[in-house]
């Protein structure tokens, strides 16, 4: 959604009342557009062609006008309105209430929306009546949405209405309330900028638009972002929010490119560093280091004295080892979970293609973001330090948006997680991928590429390929040529997880209307030319969508799905399992419900240990030291007295592998199927300059005996997968290897 720009009031006051009015009854009408004053009416053109927005004077609740909005193409899936605030308020919570009614509304629904915004538009909080909207054809009803408010972080305030789908809805007597009250008598908050808040000299240019490298600036650059990322997260100043980092970076860099030698390197850096406030002592950093970890920091070329100056590395020295211990402006962990919390990194999304300083600049803060918060540093399986200087050439060498996204996109397949992918923020990359999907599924089994389900019977597909054909090539392109091709850009932990993703996210998309493909049958061979479909083929799951929540797949035997389960439904499961000597639960999904201490306290009847963790730090960068384990079960005699069978495979991601871990602390589980995902953890966001978004595993996850789960996944018992003749037979192997060990015992 288009936002308004952000403006933030500072009052000398502690807080006064709001000037403004919150025009929801749109009875403040624009002279010159005639439409309601403050409301922005559509985000995008595609949304222009195909809803219309309407002020009404026949059709009302109250006042002399209503607002309706109503389907008339279908270049957009919805239409909303939005009255954006850019101010914030005192109060816990807002609430938005007004009057709603529908005329043939039957694909989605109407409803109100709210979306509160923190610093870099981040979203504090997020509501449009999904599952709860109005449908069909009703007359005036009032509807209310709320959301708590954090008034020292929320910056931005956007309500507004929305129709999705067809028909027709008009709103009118919107009103906003804090704490109960009218928003006009709010108070408003005073908020208090940080020094690096102010600092806006590099908000639209770096000033450096290339940089030609040698043997010579690429030891200065690297050497530079290392730099740059230690002090970052070490320089008690700089914790503080005293320095806008990103811009500090723009003001050294000219004088480090500029320098001839490792000498010149180490006093422009050394001139640099003495502008920074000396830190005071530190009594507790030594005790902080003396402690146990997994994992200890690596400070790279900075103090090792093999590039700068013996000066300069014991001034580097002295802050490691009187570094900031508090609060930090651009990182903490999170409370309660113990991940990173990435805070104040600006996305600059309106630099699609940003210039060479800022791609350095998303070089660097990727790096040491990795380098000092990631707790899987150590199984990334190349020195990570080396990596940063590999990068150079990739990063500055980008010519265009999509050079760009690949190479961030390639940095970030490095590491080696699953949950570390570019998950949005850029079209260039959505255009290299393709916008349309083939109207099949296919896997990769036995190291080939299988059709494993028809979607559509568009143009006699279904007529002309069938289930367990062998894809051999596209476009010309033999298959395992395309694997060599992309995998250096699919990031995953593993290369099952690899495989899993490469058919949905490259070789059966394009931006072609179709593709050809070779395809061998048995002894027969031939080509056919797939018309493409929607996008949204490409992650079509049939046997997702046919799969039950639970059921009895005979009478000694129970299934679950968990990407269905719901935990209000063990009292059922309990009911209908209850005679039964097993029970399957299929992992090959992600939990829709959080069923380590509901469901796996059923089926385990002892309390113990099933999962520990390891977590970074604030206060020594770098670091990663282990927690309290965690246990489930309990001793009740309502537990599952049988066995149980849990299958997983790549498709068993992150919650899907911890819940594996807590089901098989149960000395009556058995685990069999295929390497998982290896990608387990909370995940923390990241942002890049050009607005990247990406993600990583932010806690190390182990079992109890310190067994790692990233990269390798989850124990297997039974390894087995598919086979093509399974495939072509229509059999799910992995489940059929399910109730053959149920029937046999262990």
């Amino acid at each position: 959604m288009k936002q308004a720009l952000l403006f933030i009031c500072i009052f000398s006051a502690c807080c006064v009342k709001a000037q403004f009015r919150f025009n929801g009854d749109f009875e403040d009408i624009n002279p010159s557009t005639k439409k309601p004053l403050s409301w922005l009416f559509s985000f995008n053109q595609n949304q222009e062609k195909a809803y219309q927005v309407v002020l009404d004077s026949i059709t009302k609740q109250s006042g002399k006008y209503s607002l309706s909005i109503s389907q008339i193409g279908q270049e957009a899936n919805f239409g909303a309105i939005d009255f954006p605030i850019s101010q914030a308020f005192e109060g816990k919570v807002i609430e938005l209430k007004g009057y709603i009614k529908t005329e043939n509304v039957k694909t989605g629904y109407a409803g109100l929306w709210m979306r509160l915004d923190g610093k870099e538009h981040k979203a504090m909080g997020f509501d449009n009546m999904n599952n709860r909207g109005v449908k069909g054809n009703t007359d005036w009803q009032l509807f209310s949405i709320k959301l708590d408010y954090k008034n020292d972080e929320v910056r931005e305030i956007h309500v507004g209405a929305l129709l999705i789908g067809d028909g027709k809805a008009w709103f009118d007597h919107l009103e906003l309330f804090i704490d109960g009250k009218p928003i006009e008598q709010a108070k408003f908050m005073k908020i208090e900028l940080a020094k690096a808040e102010l600092d806006t000299a590099f908000q639209n240019s770096s000033g450096i638009k290339q940089i030609e490298l040698n043997e010579q600036k690429t030891t200065n650059l690297m050497i530079a972002g290392q730099f740059w990322a230690f002090l970052k997260y070490h320089h008690p100043a700089i914790a503080k929010g005293d320095y806008n980092w990103d811009a500090e970076l723009f003001r050294f860099l000219p004088s480090v490119l500029a320098a001839k030698s490792n000498q010149e390197l180490s006093i422009t850096l050394e001139q640099y560093l003495d502008k920074l406030p000396k830190p005071n002592p530190c009594k507790t950093c030594a005790k902080i280091a003396a402690e146990k970890y997994e994992i200890t920091p690596d400070y790279g070329s900075l103090l090792n004295g093999t590039v700068l100056s013996r000066s300069l590395g014991d001034k580097l020295t002295y802050i490691k080892d009187n570094r900031n211990t508090g609060p930090n402006y651009y990182i903490e962990m999170d409370p309660n979970i113990g991940n990173p919390m990435f805070k104040n990194e600006k996305g600059y999304a309106s630099m699609t293609f940003p210039d060479a300083g800022y791609r350095l600049l998303s070089l660097y803060r990727y790096w040491g973001m990795i380098n000092y918060f990631f707790p899987y540093k150590n199984v990334i399986g190349e020195d990570w330090n080396k990596i940063l200087t590999t990068n150079l050439p990739v990063f500055l060498g980008a010519k265009n948006e999509q050079d760009y996204s690949l190479a961030a996109l390639s940095l970030i397949a490095r590491v080696h997680d699953t949950h570390a992918n570019l998950w949005s923020g850029s079209k260039a990359l959505s255009g290299f991928k393709g916008k349309l999907a083939a109207p099949f599924q296919a896997k990769f089994i036995e190291d080939k590429l299988i059709i494993t389900a028809l979607h559509t019977d568009t143009l006699d597909v279904k007529s002309k390929l069938a289930v367990g054909d062998v894809i051999t090539a596209i476009n010309g392109k033999d298959i395992p040529g395309l694997i060599r091709e992309y995998l250096p850009i699919t990031a995953a932990s593993n290369y099952d997880t690899q495989l899993r993703d490469l058919p949905g996210s490259y070789l059966l998309r394009s931006n072609d209307n179709s593709i050809k493909i070779s395809v061998k049958r048995g002894n027969q061979l031939f080509d056919y030319t797939v018309p493409m479909g929607k996008l949204a083929l490409a992650y079509k799951n049939p046997a997702a969508e046919k799969a039950e929540a639970f059921k009895l797949i005979n009478q000694d035997i129970g299934y679950v799905y968990p990407g269905k389960y719901k935990n209000d439904q063990l009292p059922a499961i309990k009911k209908l399992f209850a005679n039964t000597k097993g029970i399957i639960v299929d992992m090959r999904c992600y939990p829709s419900e959080f069923m380590p201490f509901t469901f796996g306290n059923y089926i385990k009847n002892e309390k113990s240990v099933f999962v520990k963790f390891t977590a970074g730090s604030t206060g020594y960068p770098g670091a990663f030291s282990f927690g309290s384990p965690i246990k489930n079960g309990q001793s009740s005699s309502e537990a599952y007295k049988g066995k149980i069978v849990v299958i997983v495979n790549a498709t068993s991601q992150s919650q899907a592998e911890y819940t594996t871990m807590a089901f098989q602390s149960s000395l009556n589980v058995k685990v069999i199927g295929s390497t998982t995902a290896g990608a387990d953890g909370n995940v923390s966001s990241i942002v890049l300059p050009g607005g990247l978004n990406t993600m990583i595993s932010g806690l190390g996850v182990f079992y109890p005996n310190g067994m790692p789960t990233q990269r390798v996944g989850v124990k297997i018992d039974y390894k087995i997968y598919p086979t093509i003749a399974g495939i072509s037979a229509g059999k799910d192997e992995l489940l059929d290897k399910a109730i053959e060990v149920l029937n046999n015992g262990w």
